[in-house]
């Protein structure tokens, strides 16, 4: 019968591994005799092959045996304060003058905080606008009834300047999200009018917020855990104050 491993080729496998008598070509002294057992049964190929994957090399070897790391200056918690005054006529409707407030609600929108940090000469400068919705309940001037609503969406700012004793203009400000620790409001406070006259018919505003500031500087270690920085020269004083004109929301 025909052979179903025969090609034009030759046979991949010995008659003898068929069934079908000794083939000379791949007798045990032939060196062309194959490698794994895989005619005669259905079997998984007895040869034992071991595979590995390619080793990995890196795209540039290290010369040196230094780290580059950031040194902590200092942390510290701190407080920020936002605040501003603002007319009745700031609101919509407009408050009238001579109203009674009743009740102000304000809701600070966290997530819409914006910050400007820098660091001077052992002191970290902060500057920020924290986005609010003010709503107050009123009633109209010589009335108890009825209850009135005005609102106004705006932005208080804040600012903080914290003493970091070693903090260098060229260090690094880790600031995590602002919390609200309080918020305040205090009708009747002196305000001038549109008129030039300073009145009562206003409403200071306060949220008192806190964070965690951190400052850092690189710095380089080498293997016996000395420490240099990566510029000696960061702290230098200049007789020109740092000016900065921050960018806006």
């Amino acid at each position: 019968m025909n052979n179903p491993m025969h090609s034009n080729w030759g046979s991949a496998c010995s008659d003898n591994d068929w069934g079908l008598g000794n083939d000379s070509k791949f007798d045990r002294h032939s060196k062309f005799k194959k490698p794994c057992k895989v005619c005669k049964s259905h079997d998984e190929s007895a040869c034992n092959c071991n595979f590995k994957a390619p080793t990995r090399q890196l795209a540039a070897p290290l010369n040196s045996d230094c780290v580059l790391v950031n040194s902590v200056v200092g942390s510290k918690s701190v407080q920020k304060v936002a605040e501003t005054t603002l007319p009745f006529t700031a609101f919509t409707p407009a408050i009238p003058a001579g109203s009674t407030i009743r009740s102000v609600v304000v809701t600070p929108n966290l997530a819409g905080v914006t910050r400007n940090t820098t660091i001077i000469r052992d002191k970290v400068v902060n500057i920020g606008l924290i986005p609010v919705t003010i709503t107050v309940t009123y009633t109209a001037p010589g009335t108890t009834t009825p209850l009135l609503t005005a609102t106004l969406s705006t932005s208080l700012p804040f600012q903080e300047h914290t003493d970091f004793p070693g903090a260098c203009p060229e260090d690094a400000v880790v600031e995590p999200p602002l919390v609200v620790e309080g918020i305040f409001a205090q009708p009747g406070v002196p305000v001038i009018g549109t008129t030039g006259l300073v009145t009562t018919n206003a409403i200071l505003v306060k949220i008192v917020l806190r964070t965690t500031i951190t400052v850092t500087r690189q710095v380089i270690v080498d293997s016996h855990g000395g420490i240099c920085d990566v510029n000696e020269r960061r702290c230098e004083t200049t007789t020109t104050p740092t000016t900065n004109t921050l960018p806006a929301p």
